[in-house]
Formats: structure tokens, C-alpha cells, sequence
């Protein structure tokens, strides 16, 4: 089964070459979808996988300078053993890892992020000290908020550790949905800011759903079939967009079943995350491939705006795309929105756009 999909992703993986898109095709593009609609903001890098690397081995540590994931997720919660002992020795061996890779090694900021231990532990205030003292680590993964109250914990830590840098650099921050009350408060949570500005306080980006931890505080019995998340999973996407907050979907537990994988993937984006959690590094490549538009939907999309824009030139508001079965779909403009987004999202991801006539 996974040879099975490992070779239909390589059938649909644009080579490198057709990948790259030139700035002038990329600019027609987007004006061909301002000339239709008021745009959205001009899509950021994707943030597609959320990697979890245990800060307990030095050799996973040292693997996660070569994975290809969007963002490198350096754990000292749940990987590590809650001793004192062994949260201890993981911020130690952290800190002295990226000090050694600092100079010469370590991918951008943008890609690094730490999960520290929750705000009511004794480990927490040390881990953001620790966290943030190198000027690489830009992002905190901040596991089990249930309000904003856990928050604003984080901003204040946020807060004291930028007052002794001379150029303190904006932290992202990361909230974890895993508890019933969490999902109760999601809307305040998502609309959460620092009192102290967040250049100085912290800036909520995402949320994230701890689909495990979120079952055990419910008693939700997990099945294969992810029914009995549908609601919770549908209510934080939603949420978060919006807030204009990404939204990263639970980890798949069964990391060796890339096809499960693959379906579960496929499950989060049609309900609307933005990226997915992975727990292995052979979970990456499916996860990035399948939170993009396909070549077959980039192609619909650029046929959409290609067919509207001969609309418009004749003072019409409406035009007909014909389907693959060889029916006509009316196209409007909330089917123009969607496809600019499919053409904004292609085009952060450096994805070839078709020329269509």
C-alpha cells in the first residue's frame, strides 16, 4: 500500500523544473484576479507540515536539519519523560544544539518552532527563557490552552524575555485546542492579543487541534472513520479562518500507513486546515503534497478566471465552464473567489500556472 501511493505521488510531483514560476506569470495572474474581486492579502509561504522533533535524543536533533518539512517543531512536552531530571536535560540539550548549529546549519527562523510545557507546569518558565534566548526561534507551540488566560501567562514570559534583548524579535505563538472548555472558549481564544503588542507581548498565528489529548479529556472514543471529530475539527477550522489564523489538523497516530495518511490529509483540507502535525519524518512529503491544489484543480481554477475575464470584456456577470462529462457549471463570483485562492495558494507554493485560452 505504501509503495502504492509513494508512486502515485511521484506520477503527480511537478519535476523541479516545472515547478518554477516566473515573477510575469505569477503578476498576470494576480491581476487577472483583481480584476475581478477586491483581492485577499497575497498568500504567505505555506506552512503545510508541523514536524515534532523530541529534544531528548541528540540524534533526532541532528535529523532534523535534513527533513523538508515547513516547520520543525523542537518538542520538550510530550516526547520527553516529565521528570524533572529529563525536561531539564532536554532544554540543556536543545540550547546547546542550536548554539553549536546557530552559525551553520539550522534551517531559517520561519521553519523553527518550540513546544514548551504547559503554562501550570514547573518547567514552563524556563523553557520559554531558554526558548527564546536564541534570535532563531520565532514560533511557540503552546500545548493545552484553555483560555485566554493561558495566554496571556505566555505573553507576560514573552514579554520579560524580549525586555533584555536590545532587538527583541516578534514571537508567533501556537495555541493548542485539547480539552472540552478549550473548544467552549476557541472564539475568545482566537481572538486573543497581547497587551503588550505583539512585537513585544507575542501574536497568535494558529491554532492547532490535539486530537488525543482532546478524547481523553471528552471520553470521545477515536475511531478509523473520524466521525466523532468532525464537529470539533469543522468548529477550529472555521474559527481560525475567522481570525485569520492558520489551522493544523491532529497527527495520525498510525505513521507507517501512508495511505491512511494520505485519506486523513485529504479529510483536513476539505474541511479547511491550512497544515497537519506529523510525528515521523516519512509522514512530511504526504502531508505538503496533499495540503496544495492539485495540477487538475489549478488548472480548473486558472480556466474560471481565464473564462470570466472574456465574461467581463462582454459586459456580462456570469459565464458557463464546460466539466469533463461535458455538462456546463455556471460560473459566479463566489466560484471566482475560490479559484483565485487556488491561484494565490499555487503561486506561494512556486507551482507552475497553465496558460489557458
Amino acid at each position: 500500500m505504501a509503495s502504492t501511493l509513494r508512486l502515485r505521488l511521484a506520477n503527480v510531483r511537478l519535476s523541479q523544473a516545472e515547478a518554477k514560476l516566473t515573477r510575469t506569470s505569477a503578476q498576470t495572474w494576480l491581476r487577472c484576479a483583481r480584476a475581478y474581486s477586491t483581492p485577499a492579502a497575497a498568500a504567505p509561504t505555506p506552512k503545510r507540515s508541523y514536524l515534532y522533533v523530541p529534544a531528548s535524543s541528540d540524534r533526532t536533533l541532528n535529523k532534523s536539519l535534513v527533513t523538508q518539512s515547513d516547520v520543525i517543531v523542537y518538542d520538550l512536552e510530550d516526547s520527553v519523560p516529565p521528570t524533572r531530571a529529563d525536561k531539564d536535560g532536554a532544554r540543556h540539550r536543545l540550547s546547546l544544539f542550536i548554539a553549536d548549529k546557530l552559525r551553520d546549519g539550522l534551517p531559517q527562523p520561519e521553519r523553527l518552532a518550540v513546544r514548551v510545557n504547559a503554562v501550570n507546569t514547573p518547567f514552563f518558565e524556563a523553557d520559554i527563557s531558554q526558548a527564546l534566548a536564541p534570535s532563531c526561534i520565532r514560533t511557540l507551540v503552546i500545548p493545552k490552552v484553555h483560555s485566554v488566560q493561558e495566554l496571556d501567562a505566555v505573553s507576560e514570559r514573552v514579554h520579560a524575555a524580549n525586555s533584555v534583548q536590545e532587538t527583541p524579535n516578534p514571537v508567533n505563538i501556537v495555541a493548542s485546542i485539547e480539552s472540552a472548555r478549550a473548544l467552549y472558549n476557541v472564539g475568545q481564544i482566537a481572538s486573543w492579543q497581547s497587551r503588550f503588542g505583539p512585537q513585544l507581548g507575542g501574536k497568535l498565528t494558529a491554532l492547532l487541534f490535539a486530537a488525543e489529548d482532546y478524547c481523553a479529556d471528552t471520553h470521545i472514543i477515536r475511531t478509523k472513520t473520524r466521525q466523532e471529530l468532525l464537529y470539533t475539527r469543522s468548529q477550529i477550522s472555521i474559527t481560525a479562518r475567522v481570525f485569520g489564523l492558520e489551522s493544523i489538523d491532529m497527527v495520525c497516530v498510525d505513521y507507517k500507513d501512508l495511505e491512511y495518511l494520505k485519506d486523513e490529509c485529504d479529510d483536513g483540507r476539505r474541511l479547511g486546515f491550512t497544515g497537519k502535525q506529523a510525528i515521523h519524518p516519512g509522514q512530511v512529503e504526504v502531508i505538503q503534497s496533499s495540503f496544495l491544489p492539485s495540477a487538475k484543480e489549478i488548472l480548473r481554477a486558472a480556466r474560471i478566471l481565464r473564462q470570466m475575464e472574456k465574461a467581463h470584456s462582454q459586459k456580462l456577470g456570469a459565464a458557463g465552464l464546460a466539466t469533463e462529462d461535458g455538462s456546463v457549471e455556471m460560473i459566479d463570483q463566489p466560484m471566482i473567489k475560490q479559484a483565485e485562492n487556488t491561484i494565490r495558494m499555487a503561486i506561494a507554493a512556486g507551482l507552475e500556472i497553465p496558460k489557458v485560452e
